[in-house]
């Protein structure tokens, strides 16, 4: 049995590929804060949760890993902005040096899971080729992270690159602050969609179904075929305007609630937009993505009419941590002796 090492494994995208993986025959090693909690990755003889920084991992853990998947980030751009610091340390540094690790180790690949975003908004189709603009914090660490560990590949380290369209769809750890799953759940809601003019703007998406099969696929392709690669991850069907985009999820919802919903414009024409092209994976490996906006949206709005889904500030990944620091400012006002009202007395 093969055992892969996953950092942010109780996260959006960890908390989908660790069960498929157990699924695969892989034990796994989740690595992970687990901010979002552990009861997100099912119970498994196969499966040892790891509760451990990225910033802060020992060579130990990687004893007898086959794979290392990295997927472990602070995952949007307004996390990224607020939380600057620790998203260098986090989406780049401990990347870098986890991939280090691993080669130290004799892991046979490593997987790191970047996005499309390093490619900023530009006017002309781009490829893997194509020069990089990154604009935020969270695509200039991913864009550094692809640097470093890149150079590191040899015959027996296979280093992959995937560059993920945004991602979407239901997960365990479900996130409301990605854009198709946010306009579900608005158009749900409250049976509007906001949408900024002119609606003619590129986005290329990608179902965390899809992506994480990638994933798996990286794991037992042909070492020539995908080393000191880069994907794009996604598919040429999935670059969506966002005004087409609009109404295919409105429609959709409308179906499940029986009720119209209506795109709401506002703002000024926003020209920023990126068209990406996914012809290199489909060619290399064969892979086509096998959900569309509309089955993501399907899924969504079912689980969401059923209680199964809700919103909570969990799901808001950067209302989240503004969360946690608010309680761990008040928990070490009132907390003496390693407790608040449970402590050892003197008597």
């Amino acid at each position: 049995m093969q055992t892969v090492l996953v950092t942010g494994a109780g996260g959006y995208i960890g908390s989908v590929l660790v069960p498929k993986l157990l699924q695969h025959g892989y034990r796994v090693k989740a690595v992970d804060r687990f901010f979002f909690g552990t009861d997100k990755l099912p119970s498994h003889p196969q499966l040892e949760l790891i509760r451990e920084d990225s910033r802060h991992l020992t060579a130990d853990l990687f004893a007898n890993a086959d794979y290392v998947i990295d997927l472990v980030a602070i995952s949007n751009d307004p996390s990224g902005e607020l939380f600057s610091e620790a998203t260098w340390q986090i989406n780049h540094q401990s990347r870098a040096q986890t991939a280090v690790a691993a080669k130290k180790a004799g892991v046979k690949r490593y997987i790191l899971p970047s996005s499309c975003s390093i490619y900023g908004f530009q006017d002309a189709i781009v490829d893997e080729t194509s020069a990089t603009n990154p604009l935020t914090v969270y695509a200039k660490a991913n864009e550094k992270a692809e640097q470093d560990v890149l150079p590191l590949a040899d015959d027996s380290f296979i280093v992959t690159v995937m560059r993920q369209a945004t991602v979407f769809g239901y997960s365990p750890r479900m996130r409301f602050d990605l854009a198709i799953n946010g306009m579900v759940y608005g158009a749900w809601k409250n049976k509007v969609l906001p949408l900024m003019r002119d609606g003619k703007q590129y986005r290329p998406m990608v179902h965390v179904q899809d992506t994480t099969d990638v994933m798996l696929l990286l794991l037992t392709a042909d070492a020539h075929k995908i080393n000191q690669q880069i994907f794009n991850v996604g598919g040429n069907e999935n670059n969506y305007q966002l005004g087409p985009l609009a109404e295919i999820i409105a429609e959709e919802v409308a179906k499940h609630i029986g009720s119209p919903v209506k795109i709401d414009w506002y703002g000024d024409i926003d020209h920023r937009s990126y068209h990406v092209c996914f012809d290199k994976i489909t060619k290399v490996l064969g892979w086509q993505p096998k959900w569309n906006a509309q089955k993501g949206a399907q899924e969504i709005v079912e689980k969401l009419v059923s209680g199964e889904l809700e919103k909570s500030t969990q799901t808001i990944t950067l209302d989240w941590y503004k969360e946690l620091e608010k309680w761990r400012r008040i928990i070490q006002q009132v907390e003496m002796y390693d407790g608040i009202l449970d402590i050892q007395p003197i008597f």
